[in-house]
């Protein structure tokens, strides 16, 4: 058994594949896999005319991020320890594949890791999608050390170091291959967007941490797929979210949460409606009625458990009180 691969998901990514290949490949020491979610485009053409190396493996059509990584990662299930998930449009650093997997090595028992997580199009700042390392606050809504809600800090060293965190970035997310498989990879049913934190929570429900490395950094663009701007992707984090409670809680401390969660996404949806437009309000309310007609049959496991357990802040009720009402919009303003 190898050690690691890295695995990246591609869908219609060929310009993108163009632009961040070159530099993976430089700087990465483990073999590269391409899981392509049926591209109508030219990016298995341009795999093996430019990198014939690269690993390809074919699905018939576009499964979304959770369904997609799943179905390709089960083609080379037992040949690797660790699966290093990368986003396409992620600039690597020299060496930052061997540190990771050391670093997962160092920890026994640790299901999931991921490096620092700096912007691309913000130069010297953190980006949105894991920064520092994630956090759920006790109503379930993440939040990372270096980006809360709309709130991005600059890197200056603050989160250079090791700890363990609620959840790791599915940028770039560092995953011991035996637990992967064993705990059945995403939700399928998540489609994209916040399946690693649900992913990372039923992992610490069984009792195997979380950890975040700030001694390896990579830069991630973002956006690539679905933008701030497009409705569905607000449909995905709301729907999504709820399911993720659904997946993780006891029926009674579901039914403590959910109320909660209705008042204050309801704000959102308000909120949303006047500074995206009503699209992206009529896609919140979609979320919660999908949420209830698939609820069931959209569980992964019902492990749960009788809160929502964090490793940060323990006085971060809701993230959402603290950022808008109490202006806290650091990390270090909740400590």
């Amino acid at each position: 058994m190898d050690d690691a691969i890295i695995a990246i998901l591609n869908y219609n990514g060929k310009e993108i594949l163009a632009k961040y290949l070159p530099n993976i490949i430089q700087h990465s020491h483990y073999p590269l896999v391409v899981i392509d979610n049926g591209s109508l485009d030219d990016s298995i053409k341009f795999i093996n005319s430019n990198f014939p190396s690269i690993k390809l493996i074919l699905l018939d059509k576009n499964h979304g991020y959770s369904k997609g990584y799943n179905l390709g990662l089960e083609k080379i299930q037992g040949d690797f320890r660790y699966y290093i998930l990368l986003n396409s449009d992620v600039q690597v650093t020299p060496g930052w594949d061997q540190e990771m997997v050391k670093f997962m090595t160092d920890h026994p028992g640790t299901a999931a890791s991921q490096p620092k997580v700096r912007s691309l199009s913000m130069d010297g700042y953190f980006d949105y999608a894991g920064a520092g390392g994630g956090f759920l606050d006790h109503l379930g809504y993440p939040y990372c050390r270096g980006r809360i809600l709309h709130t991005i800090e600059k890197d200056l060293g603050q989160y250079d170091d090791q700890r363990e965190i609620d959840w790791a970035s599915g940028a770039c997310f560092c995953t011991d291959a035996g637990l992967f498989h064993e705990f059945g990879g995403f939700n399928p049913h998540f489609f994209a967007h916040m399946e690693e934190i649900d992913l990372c929570w039923r992992y610490r429900n069984k009792g195997f941490p979380i950890r975040f490395n700030g001694r390896v950094t990579v830069f991630h663009l973002g956006g690539g797929t679905l933008s701030q701007t497009n409705p569905f992707k607000t449909y995905l984090n709301f729907r999504n979210s709820l399911l993720m409670l659904e997946s993780n809680l006891t029926f009674p401390d579901l039914m403590k949460t959910l109320w909660k969660r209705l008042f204050l996404d309801f704000g959102a949806l308000v909120h949303i409606a006047f500074t995206k437009g009503f699209a992206h309000s009529r896609a919140i309310i979609k979320a919660y009625w999908h949420y209830l007609r698939d609820r069931k049959k959209a569980i992964k496991s019902n492990t749960g458990n009788k809160n929502i357990p964090s490793t940060g802040p323990q006085k971060v009720y809701s993230i959402i009180w603290v950022y808008y009402l109490k202006g806290k919009r650091k990390f270090s303003d909740l400590t």
